[in-house]
Protein backbone atom coordinates (compact mmCIF):
# COMPACT_ATOMS: atom_id res chain seq x y z
CA UNK A 1 0.00 0.00 0.00
CA UNK A 2 1.45 3.46 -1.22
CA UNK A 3 2.13 6.32 1.45
CA UNK A 4 -0.18 8.38 -1.05
CA UNK A 5 -3.50 5.96 -0.69
CA UNK A 6 -2.32 5.50 2.98
CA UNK A 7 -3.12 9.01 3.33
CA UNK A 8 -5.62 9.65 0.93
CA UNK A 9 -9.04 12.10 2.45
CA UNK A 10 -11.46 9.62 3.66
CA UNK A 11 -15.31 10.49 3.38
CA UNK A 12 -16.69 13.21 5.76
CA UNK A 13 -19.13 12.20 8.12
CA UNK A 14 -18.98 11.61 11.70
CA UNK A 15 -21.17 8.60 11.53
CA UNK A 16 -19.43 7.49 8.61
CA UNK A 17 -16.02 7.08 10.26
CA UNK A 18 -17.05 5.58 13.31
CA UNK A 19 -19.66 2.95 11.72
CA UNK A 20 -16.89 2.09 9.05
CA UNK A 21 -14.02 2.27 12.05
CA UNK A 22 -16.22 -0.61 14.40
CA UNK A 23 -16.58 -2.81 10.90
CA UNK A 24 -12.90 -2.05 10.19
CA UNK A 25 -11.77 -3.34 14.08
CA UNK A 26 -14.40 -6.36 13.51
CA UNK A 27 -13.40 -7.55 10.30
CA UNK A 28 -9.31 -7.58 11.28
CA UNK A 29 -10.35 -9.20 14.35
CA UNK A 30 -12.36 -11.73 12.57
CA UNK A 31 -9.30 -12.38 10.36
CA UNK A 32 -6.95 -12.45 13.09
CA UNK A 33 -8.89 -15.64 14.61
CA UNK A 34 -9.25 -17.06 11.50
CA UNK A 35 -5.58 -17.21 11.53
CA UNK A 36 -5.55 -18.90 14.72
CA UNK A 37 -7.95 -20.88 13.67
CA UNK A 38 -6.74 -22.70 10.57
CA UNK A 39 -2.86 -22.65 12.35
CA UNK A 40 -4.02 -24.69 15.01
CA UNK A 41 -5.92 -27.39 12.36
CA UNK A 42 -3.01 -27.84 10.06
CA UNK A 43 -1.48 -30.92 12.34
CA UNK A 44 -4.88 -32.43 12.02
CA UNK A 45 -5.51 -31.58 8.39
CA UNK A 46 -6.17 -34.80 6.64
CA UNK A 47 -3.35 -34.69 3.78
CA UNK A 48 -0.42 -32.81 2.95
CA UNK A 49 -2.10 -31.13 0.42
CA UNK A 50 -4.96 -29.21 2.83
CA UNK A 51 -1.81 -28.84 5.11
CA UNK A 52 -0.02 -26.66 2.63
CA UNK A 53 -3.39 -24.58 1.27
CA UNK A 54 -4.11 -24.10 5.23
CA UNK A 55 -0.12 -22.60 5.71
CA UNK A 56 -0.70 -20.45 3.01
CA UNK A 57 -3.86 -18.78 4.28
CA UNK A 58 -2.03 -18.60 7.67
CA UNK A 59 0.84 -16.27 6.08
CA UNK A 60 -2.41 -14.69 4.05
CA UNK A 61 -4.49 -13.87 7.18
CA UNK A 62 -1.55 -12.19 9.05
CA UNK A 63 -0.64 -9.57 5.90
CA UNK A 64 -4.25 -8.88 6.25
CA UNK A 65 -4.43 -7.97 9.95
CA UNK A 66 -1.17 -6.03 9.19
CA UNK A 67 -2.48 -3.91 6.04
CA UNK A 68 -5.85 -2.99 8.46
CA UNK A 69 -4.15 -2.45 11.21
CA UNK A 70 -1.88 0.23 9.56
CA UNK A 71 -4.75 1.46 7.92
CA UNK A 72 -6.97 1.77 11.11
CA UNK A 73 -3.84 3.92 11.89
CA UNK A 74 -4.52 5.96 9.65
CA UNK A 75 -7.99 6.66 9.20
CA UNK A 76 -8.18 7.40 12.92
CA UNK A 77 -10.46 4.82 13.91
CA UNK A 78 -11.48 3.95 17.89
CA UNK A 79 -9.20 0.66 17.97
CA UNK A 80 -11.54 -0.79 20.99
CA UNK A 81 -11.98 -4.34 20.52
CA UNK A 82 -15.49 -5.46 18.84
CA UNK A 83 -14.78 -8.97 20.58
CA UNK A 84 -13.15 -9.08 24.10
CA UNK A 85 -10.91 -11.86 25.52
CA UNK A 86 -13.58 -14.28 26.41
CA UNK A 87 -15.74 -13.94 23.10
CA UNK A 88 -12.24 -14.68 21.06
CA UNK A 89 -11.51 -17.95 23.48
CA UNK A 90 -15.09 -18.66 22.71
CA UNK A 91 -14.59 -18.61 18.87
CA UNK A 92 -10.99 -20.46 18.61
CA UNK A 93 -12.85 -23.02 20.98
CA UNK A 94 -16.11 -23.58 19.14
CA UNK A 95 -13.48 -24.37 15.84
CA UNK A 96 -11.37 -26.98 17.86
CA UNK A 97 -14.79 -28.60 18.83
CA UNK A 98 -15.91 -29.57 15.30
CA UNK A 99 -14.89 -32.17 13.42
CA UNK A 100 -13.15 -32.11 10.20
CA UNK A 101 -16.65 -31.66 7.76
CA UNK A 102 -18.28 -29.24 10.14
CA UNK A 103 -14.50 -26.99 10.62
CA UNK A 104 -14.46 -27.11 6.93
CA UNK A 105 -18.29 -25.93 6.95
CA UNK A 106 -18.21 -23.31 9.36
CA UNK A 107 -14.93 -22.07 7.98
CA UNK A 108 -15.07 -21.60 4.88
CA UNK A 109 -18.68 -21.14 4.12
CA UNK A 110 -19.99 -19.56 7.07
CA UNK A 111 -17.39 -17.19 7.66
CA UNK A 112 -15.34 -17.08 4.58
CA UNK A 113 -17.50 -17.33 2.16
CA UNK A 114 -20.75 -15.42 3.56
CA UNK A 115 -18.43 -12.91 5.27
CA UNK A 116 -16.39 -12.08 2.61
CA UNK A 117 -19.77 -11.57 0.22
CA UNK A 118 -21.28 -9.09 2.81
CA UNK A 119 -17.80 -7.41 3.04
CA UNK A 120 -17.95 -7.08 -0.76
CA UNK A 121 -21.52 -5.09 -0.59
CA UNK A 122 -19.89 -2.44 1.43
CA UNK A 123 -16.39 -2.04 -0.65
CA UNK A 124 -17.74 0.61 -3.80
CA UNK A 125 -18.92 2.10 -0.85
CA UNK A 126 -16.58 3.22 0.92
CA UNK A 127 -13.73 5.69 0.91
CA UNK A 128 -10.74 4.87 -1.19
CA UNK A 129 -8.25 4.07 1.47
CA UNK A 130 -10.81 1.73 3.21
CA UNK A 131 -11.03 -0.20 -0.04
CA UNK A 132 -7.28 -0.24 -0.51
CA UNK A 133 -6.98 -1.85 2.77
CA UNK A 134 -9.44 -4.32 1.91
CA UNK A 135 -8.33 -5.30 -1.72
CA UNK A 136 -5.34 -7.61 -0.96
CA UNK A 137 -7.42 -9.37 1.75
CA UNK A 138 -10.65 -9.72 -0.18
CA UNK A 139 -8.36 -11.37 -3.84
CA UNK A 140 -6.78 -13.59 -1.51
CA UNK A 141 -10.29 -14.62 0.35
CA UNK A 142 -11.42 -16.07 -3.24
CA UNK A 143 -7.91 -18.45 -3.09
CA UNK A 144 -9.30 -19.51 0.67
CA UNK A 145 -12.57 -20.66 -0.37
CA UNK A 146 -12.09 -21.90 -3.37
CA UNK A 147 -9.85 -24.15 -1.57
CA UNK A 148 -12.40 -24.45 1.82
CA UNK A 149 -15.48 -25.71 -1.08
CA UNK A 150 -13.42 -28.25 -3.07
CA UNK A 151 -12.14 -29.91 0.28
CA UNK A 152 -15.49 -30.01 1.81
CA UNK A 153 -17.13 -31.38 -1.85
CA UNK A 154 -14.66 -34.41 -2.00
CA UNK A 155 -15.94 -34.98 1.56
CA UNK A 156 -19.70 -34.87 1.17
CA UNK A 157 -19.04 -37.52 -1.54
CA UNK A 158 -17.80 -39.40 0.94
CA UNK A 159 -20.85 -39.94 2.33
CA UNK A 160 -24.32 -41.39 1.58
CA UNK A 161 -26.93 -39.26 -0.25
CA UNK A 162 -28.96 -39.49 3.12
CA UNK A 163 -26.08 -38.10 5.27
CA UNK A 164 -24.97 -35.63 2.74
CA UNK A 165 -28.39 -34.14 2.12
CA UNK A 166 -28.49 -33.76 6.19
CA UNK A 167 -25.19 -31.85 6.30
CA UNK A 168 -26.25 -29.54 3.74
CA UNK A 169 -29.28 -29.44 5.37
CA UNK A 170 -27.53 -27.85 8.53
CA UNK A 171 -25.96 -24.92 6.59
CA UNK A 172 -28.76 -22.47 7.34
CA UNK A 173 -28.39 -22.83 11.31
CA UNK A 174 -25.12 -22.17 11.23
CA UNK A 175 -25.22 -19.59 9.86
CA UNK A 176 -27.61 -18.69 12.02
CA UNK A 177 -26.02 -19.33 15.23
CA UNK A 178 -23.20 -17.57 14.32
CA UNK A 179 -25.15 -14.39 13.06
CA UNK A 180 -27.23 -14.66 16.32
CA UNK A 181 -23.84 -14.74 18.06
CA UNK A 182 -22.77 -11.37 16.74
CA UNK A 183 -26.13 -9.74 17.31
CA UNK A 184 -25.32 -11.12 20.65
CA UNK A 185 -22.98 -8.94 21.35
CA UNK A 186 -24.83 -6.30 21.10
CA UNK A 187 -24.15 -5.06 18.36
CA UNK A 188 -26.27 -2.78 15.94
CA UNK A 189 -24.88 -4.34 12.67
CA UNK A 190 -27.77 -2.97 10.43
CA UNK A 191 -27.25 0.63 11.67
CA UNK A 192 -23.63 0.19 11.28
CA UNK A 193 -24.10 -0.73 7.46
CA UNK A 194 -26.89 1.84 6.97
CA UNK A 195 -24.29 4.28 8.10
CA UNK A 196 -21.65 3.44 5.81
CA UNK A 197 -24.23 3.93 3.11
CA UNK A 198 -25.31 0.20 2.72
CA UNK A 199 -28.84 -1.11 2.25
CA UNK A 200 -28.80 -3.64 5.37
CA UNK A 201 -31.74 -6.00 3.30
CA UNK A 202 -29.78 -5.83 0.67
CA UNK A 203 -26.76 -6.93 2.27
CA UNK A 204 -28.70 -9.83 3.51
CA UNK A 205 -30.50 -10.68 0.43
CA UNK A 206 -27.18 -11.03 -1.34
CA UNK A 207 -25.53 -13.14 1.44
CA UNK A 208 -28.70 -15.59 1.45
CA UNK A 209 -28.83 -16.27 -2.48
CA UNK A 210 -24.82 -17.09 -2.50
CA UNK A 211 -25.57 -19.37 0.66
CA UNK A 212 -28.37 -20.73 -1.85
CA UNK A 213 -25.40 -20.95 -4.57
CA UNK A 214 -22.55 -23.16 -2.67
CA UNK A 215 -25.18 -25.31 -0.96
CA UNK A 216 -26.60 -26.22 -4.70
CA UNK A 217 -23.15 -26.43 -5.79
CA UNK A 218 -21.99 -28.88 -2.83
CA UNK A 219 -25.00 -30.60 -3.46
CA UNK A 220 -24.27 -31.70 -7.15
CA UNK A 221 -22.21 -34.53 -7.62
CA UNK A 222 -18.22 -34.62 -8.34
CA UNK A 223 -17.48 -34.92 -11.90
CA UNK A 224 -15.94 -38.44 -12.82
Amino acid sequence: MTNQTMTEVVRDGTEYREAMGRLLVMYTQVDYLIMRAVAERIATAPDDESRIMMAKQVGDESRHVRIQQEWMQCFGTDRTPVFNDMQQAMFLEHFRSLDWTDFLIDMYVCVEALGSEAVEQVVPLADPGTRESLRTPLQDEIDHVAFGLDRLKHELAELSETERDACLDTIPSRLDFLDDGLHGLGLDIPAMFNAVGADYQAVVDTVLNRRREIIDSLAMPLAA
